[in-house]
């Protein structure tokens, strides 16, 4: 995405138009009840910014000191709720434990073995507390970088919060990256503690985390202590004076009780660096005020969190989405949160739907992949429980296909949870585009409208707004609380990556549409754009279209070099039940294509698989796909792949594929 002179956009070819509006009984409870209520909030953001972001920063959570100014800003740089005082860990445990919250449900877990625990508040805060105090008997000081590379089990949680305690931001690292991944980040930010565990368990199988975090604190000189927390029970090498057990230092910490230490607003609370698929890793590092007030706000309002609520993200904790929306949003207003170790699919198909009739889950937040993946798998397996408590349904990620849109909507949903399609980014912190559930209609692969205080724009290479319903660059013209403050220890590189693009604007890399009545539509990553003979065809928009299809289930576009039309489509596919391979399908499918959108965009090859290549956080790594259509080995990191073998089979190393 360079700019330049010229007017080149993202030409948005397919157009939906299905509507369903908020049910009646759900607006009338709703945090935000109307279109013309939501308007209002949105001015008052324009209008008065400063006014309106002290009035909700007031509200939602507790300071230690108050701020002399709303906001400082030197583009690129900002500071929120300036000389204010907070501390993260009180917002989301101490201060509930005061009232009838303590014998509240914060954290009901699940392991994929079938092991469950349910913490209250104020288990919670004993917890924190105590490792909170681990933290600092190990000579952690406020400001010192702990790493965390841990399964989804309630201490990933706690040893979070007990870092927040003490003022010691929080580095966290998937469980499915290796152990030069993990070393590469920890030498980048210099942690002093690294946090795991000596395993976890996916698809029925040991994930090897001590062996991976053996080879990552031998790599790294800054790591003085490394803290196991003992999950699966397993043998694990211990090297004296430096690994020590979790329920050892618990059971020994010097104080029961470590309270929370009050924070600059902008302190840093949290770096959270991307997969480092090319070039350098880069540390988003976000701080205390911002973030927590952009992540409770934006749970508040767009999942319309009550009281009673029993809210499940399915995200794994080392990615953004687990940080905001199963830790910091959610618990920072006191909501009780489920939490699961494991696959979805596993021991079967229904285990997802068998956590939500369990603990009678009220809001489910999930990504689109794993939708696609239920549909696949047919109704039968969801209809076997009752989904009844669901009220409103969620997607994070990518961008959701209509097709997987109306499925979640009817069979998930019953036809009757509103659904919010949101859209934000590791750098953003919280949501910034989504519907407010008892506000505005459901509109299928649209993420509906900015939230109050975030100001998109949708504009051509050189910086220009384009016209309605036109394909463009989508920016942000306005700072937000809870945007990255820079990337760890690059401020050029910040600069350079998000505000120099279009300057004057935050790039977010993301091609959109916005039509006529302000609903935004995003079209992906601008790197999977495709450009056939001169049109620029969003990748999101083609993948739709085949999708549409009855007899697919998913679908992944790449493009791959062509010398006469620049570049050339491909297209994988995985089919639904009941459907088999066939040339003829492999013509239908080209021609569906081509009546949804015209003739430009026509598969040049359509390829079926029986699954595509994903992160285990459900996201499709179409740069694997990118490398296969043009007859490339893989090339960048592999290692969050979930499953080798889709790789293998998707080359043609059967030899490989069978093992």
């Amino acid at each position: 995405m360079t700019p330049g002179n010229g007017a080149s956009s993202i030409d948005s070819v397919l157009v939906e138009t299905r509507v369903f509006p908020p049910p009646e009984a759900f607006s009338r409870t709703a945090h935000i009840r109307s279109l013309e209520q939501y308007q209002s909030l949105w001015n008052r953001a324009r209008d008065d910014p400063d006014g309106f972001w002290s009035e909700q920063a007031s509200r939602l959570l507790d300071w230690a000191r108050p701020w002399d100014r709303v906001l400082d800003w030197d583009l690129p740089f900002a500071r929120w709720f300036v000389g204010g005082q907070l501390n993260a860990s009180y917002n989301c445990v101490d201060r509930h434990c005061a009232g009838p919250r303590k014998d509240k449900a914060a954290i009901i877990w699940e392991g994929e073995p079938g092991d469950r625990r349910v913490l209250r508040y104020q288990d919670l805060q004993r917890e924190v507390t105590r490792f909170a105090q681990v933290l600092k008997d190990l000579g952690i000081q406020k400001g010192d970088m702990v790493t965390l590379y841990m399964p989804m089990v309630p201490e990933t949680t706690i040893a979070m919060l007990a870092c927040a305690r003490i003022g010691a931001p929080h580095m966290v690292v998937f469980g499915g990256f290796s152990g030069e991944s993990l070393a590469e980040r920890i030498r980048d930010c210099q942690a002093k503690v690294l946090v795991t565990a000596d395993g976890g368990y996916r698809r029925g199988k040991v994930v090897h985390l001590k062996e991976q975090a053996d080879v990552a604190a031998c790599q790294c000189p800054s790591i003085q202590h490394v803290v196991v927390y003992r999950r699966t029970g397993q043998d694990v090498p211990m090297q004296p004076g430096r690994d020590h057990w979790w329920h050892e230092l618990m059971a020994t910490a010097t104080h029961a009780d470590c309270p929370p230490e009050p924070v600059d607003s902008e302190h840093p609370l949290f770096v959270l660096y991307t997969s480092g698929s090319t070039g350098k890793p880069k540390g988003s590092l976000h701080t205390t005020g911002g973030y927590l007030l952009g992540t409770a706000l934006t749970t508040e309002w767009v999942f319309d969190l009550k009281e009673d609520d029993v809210f499940w993200c399915t995200a794994d904790i080392g990615w953004i989405t687990g940080h905001s929306y199963c830790i910091y949003g959610p618990l920072a207003l006191g909501a009780t949160v489920v939490m699961y170790e494991g696959a979805p699919n596993y021991p079967d198909e229904a285990r997802f739907w068998k956590l939500v009739e369990d603990y009678r889950v009220s809001i489910l937040y999930t990504s689109p992949t794993a939708i696609r993946a239920f549909m696949r798998s047919g109704e039968r397996f969801p209809k076997r429980h009752d989904l009844s408590s669901l009220r409103l349904l969620g997607t994070v990620g990518e961008p959701i296909n209509p097709e997987a849109w109306m499925w979640y909507y009817e069979v998930i949903g019953g036809g009757r949870c509103p659904i919010v399609d949101t859209w934000w980014q590791t750098e953003t912190g919280a949501i910034m585009i989504s519907s407010l559930p008892g506000a505005m209609p459901g509109r299928p692969g649209s993420v509906s409208q900015p939230l109050p205080g975030v100001f998109p724009m949708v504009v051509d290479k050189g910086g220009a707004p384009v016209p309605p319903g036109k394909g463009g660059y989508l920016v942000i013209t306005k700072p937000w609380p809870s945007m990255l403050r820079t990337i760890y220890g690059d401020d050029k590189r910040y600069n350079l990556q998000y505000w120099k693009l279009i300057p004057g604007a935050y790039s977010t890399g993301d091609g959109a549409r916005c039509d006529a009545e302000g609903n935004y539509w995003i079209l992906g990553r601008v790197d999977d754009v495709i450009n056939v003979s001169g049109h620029r065809l969003s990748t999101m928009e083609l993948e739709n279209a085949v999708a549409s299809h009855p007899a697919v289930a998913e679908a992944a576009v790449v493009g791959r070099p062509d010398e006469r039309r620049g570049q050339a489509i491909t297209v994988f596919v995985t089919l639904q039940s009941g459907f088999g391979s066939s040339d003829q399908l492999r013509q239908d499918l080209r021609e569906h294509v081509v009546k949804a959108i015209g003739a430009l965009a026509r598969p040049d090859d359509v390829r079926f698989a029986d699954a595509l290549p994903k992160t285990r956080s459900g996201k499709i790594m179409r740069r694997l796909l990118r490398d296969i259509a043009t007859g490339h080995e893989a090339t960048g990191d592999i290692t969050t792949l979930e499953d080798l073998h889709v790789l293998f089979q998707l080359r043609g190393d059967e030899e490989r594929a069978d093992r």
